[in-house]
């Protein structure tokens, strides 16, 4: 690759990263002419492209990057993810990894992919065969860690999780997962100590904070209702209408309809929390459409709002408050009659959100199509129920700690529904 060649390649993941993906492209053809045959510009192609939505053309990208390197995981894991999402087909997913090497780190994009799509048991199997030739590959430990707790064996959880932290003591990954699995085990005190030690190590770390509060939750302590039940942790405010139009209603018809356009999948994307739904690929902030950029604009007021609310503290929220936020992340998600979230929380957040475009008539009986605040998105004995549920209204925007564990209910019907959700760091 030449000097300009590798230029081009450094400004098209920029342009990429920054959400201009028709820059990108250019810069990654500049790229070609000059040259460029490494797989990580076909990558950086590949995915632009997936932005503008030329799908079946940024499948070819992906499959150019792993042409040009057999073993190419992240260029596998986006590919396969890209062809679950169009098709909602296992199968189709799953094809391209058929003709991978094995390698540790496919096996991990194997397993990843298979747990993605529902297919836990498929997915432990791989990883046992990954494990049985490097049984010290700690991602591997920490994947099957966290398939068994989905399959429900928490014994075998904290051995993976065991010897994922006896491989890297350091690593705050591994702790967390051996919390997770004494949780499930139903050793809340030392899954309690643990955990008091994971956030002192990692104060901001929000999926260790939620853990904690968990542990606290099923131990008994008073320290639980402080960090998750406190009212002004979460708020609730329908937003102003948007400068030109005519009121809210007709503002979020318009809003449904530019978000329709980009929900142009069949399938959840892998590793998150959707089912039966789907969830846009582009940074919604970032997004130049009239309608979307109103949309943030009329947020700054009740998230300014939320802050000031909140007064001064030492618990996570409140010592990092400074006044100023940035946005770290929107998108929207439409889930479809039988949808939900699971319950999760937002690890590299500070205040996450959710804001109802479109809802169902079914949120009018409790509690479908409801967020839930509470219940852990992992496997705990005993299991908890959510403390919290919060009915949604189209306009209303929901702010809370990242930390919460945070879902919606299950809903019926025929109509879809329709959020757009986003993260805030302070600033």
């Amino acid at each position: 690759m030449t000097r300009s060649a590798v230029a081009e390649h450094n400004l098209a993941a920029r342009l990429g990263d920054a959400g201009d993906f028709a820059g990108a492209v250019a810069a990654c053809e500049r790229a070609f002419a000059a040259g460029a045959i490494a797989p990580e510009t076909y990558l950086v192609q590949a995915r632009a492209l997936q932005g503008l939505n030329r799908l079946d053309e940024a499948e070819a990208g992906f499959a150019k990057a792993v042409a040009r390197r057999a073993d190419y995981a992240v260029a596998y894991r986006d590919w396969a993810q890209l062809r679950w999402m169009r098709s909602g087909d296992a199968r189709h997913a799953m094809a391209p990894l058929e003709r991978a090497p094995d390698t540790p780190e496919l096996a991990l994009v194997r397993a990843t992919v298979l747990g993605g799509v529902g297919e836990a048991a498929r997915a432990a199997q791989v990883l046992d065969r990954a494990l049985a030739r490097a049984p010290g590959a700690v991602a591997l430990r920490l994947a099957a860690a966290g398939v068994a707790g989905q399959l429900g064996r928490g014994a075998a959880q904290l051995d993976h999780a065991t010897e994922a932290l006896r491989a890297a003591p350091a690593s705050i990954e591994a702790a967390r997962a051996a919390v997770e699995a004494l949780l499930h085990l139903g050793r809340s005190a030392e899954a309690a100590a643990l955990a008091e030690r994971v956030v002192a190590a990692a104060p901001d770390d929000q999926a260790a904070i939620a853990l904690l509060a968990t542990a606290w939750r099923l131990t008994g302590d008073t320290r639980h209702a402080a960090l998750c039940e406190d009212p002004a942790l979460v708020s609730t405010a329908v937003i102003a209408t948007p400068a030109g139009w005519p009121d809210l209603a007709a503002y979020l018809r318009d809003l449904a309809e530019a978000l329709a356009g980009l929900h142009a999948w069949r399938a959840h994307p892998l590793e998150q929390s959707i089912r039966h739904g789907s969830q846009t690929q582009v940074d919604l902030s970032k997004v130049e459409t009239p309608v979307i950029r109103a949309l943030f604009a009329a947020f700054d007021a009740p998230i300014r709002a939320h802050i000031a609310a909140l007064g001064e503290g030492d618990d996570p929220v409140r010592r990092r408050a400074a006044g100023g936020y940035r946005i770290a992340g929107a998108w929207s998600v439409r889930l479809m009659p039988g949808g939900f979230h699971t319950d999760h929380v937002h690890p590299a957040g500070w205040l996450s959100s959710a804001f109802y475009v479109a809802l169902p008539e079914a949120v009018a009986t409790p509690p479908q199509g409801w967020l839930a605040f509470g219940r852990p998105g992992v496997p705990t004995l005993p299991a908890l129920a959510p403390f919290r549920r919060v009915r949604p209204e189209p306009g209303m925007l929901a702010l809370f700690p990242s930390y919460l564990w945070h879902g919606t209910e299950p809903f019926t019907g025929d109509a879809p529904r329709l959020t757009v959700a986003f993260d805030l760091v302070p600033a």
